[in-house]
């Protein structure tokens, strides 16, 4: 099992990608932290991967909140002794509003959650890696963190900020044994739609413009196999970079 003897970290892990992660890695004999807004959802998610035989926990954490992100992590720690791995993997859409109609208010709680998250768990895990000299962080950023008008703008800028962070993070640290990777998916079958609650006709109708070119969507298991490339050893040649998952749509 390539992650026998792990502990990972996923944020958002009650349904979708983040779900689907958090079983492969199980199955792969990682001990894993289901973190989630909706703690039922997480609680529900580690009732599956015990009756298959691993181990996991549930732990209610906003992102967006920092006295969450704390308790996450020590709480992580004081479970099972440690963290390997950390996958950002909690985030949401922002209703396709383009930026003259942006307000403040949409603008601050998409970057709180998709950027500021992700800067505040890498933070907090970084001084368990630096002392171990290894440790890994995968980070989901977009397609929309690669391309202008795959969502809002907010949305986009929010990705585009996490790549940016993820290669930061990565070079700087790769002296002291951590990689820090992103994957980038396309069009992938999960409920963040659900966070799309009214949506913007002029954004909308931009980015929708090149979604004829999309192959096809994807599954959430699809994801997470790339997320266990990046989270074992097989990707250890493989640091601050981002890895595209979207059947080609970006390719064209």
């Amino acid at each position: 099992m390539k992650l026998s003897g792990k502990v990972a970290i996923v944020t958002g892990a009650a349904s979708g990608m983040g779900k689907a992660i958090a079983e492969l890695f199980a199955a792969e004999g990682a001990q894993v932290v289901v973190s989630d807004l909706r703690v039922e959802g997480a609680q529900t998610v580690v009732a599956g991967i015990e009756s298959k035989g691993g181990k996991a926990i549930a732990i209610a954490a906003n992102v967006a909140k920092e006295e969450d992100v704390q308790q996450l992590i020590d709480t992580a720690v004081s479970e099972f002794g440690t963290v390997d791995i950390l996958i950002n993997n909690a985030g949401i859409m922002d209703n396709f509003v383009p930026a003259g109609d942006l307000t403040d208010e949409l603008w601050d709680r998409v970057f709180a959650i998709n950027t500021t998250g992700v800067m505040r768990t890498t933070r907090k895990v970084l001084p368990i890696f630096t002392e171990r000299k290894s440790g890994v962080i995968v980070n989901i950023a977009s397609a929309g963190g690669l391309n202008g008008s795959r969502a809002g703008a907010a949305y986009t800028a929010s990705k585009h900020a996490v790549v940016g962070f993820t290669k930061n993070v990565g070079f700087q640290y790769a002296n002291l044994g951590i990689r820090c990777n992103a994957i980038a998916p396309g069009g992938v079958s999960t409920n963040i739609g659900t966070t799309i609650t009214a949506p913007n006709p002029f954004g909308m109708e931009r980015a929708m413009v090149g979604m004829g070119l999309n192959p096809r969507a994807g599954e959430p298991e699809e994801i997470a196999k790339v997320a266990l490339f990046l989270a074992s050893d097989d990707s250890s040649f493989v640091n601050g970079t981002v890895v595209t998952a979207d059947a080609g749509w970006t390719a064209y």
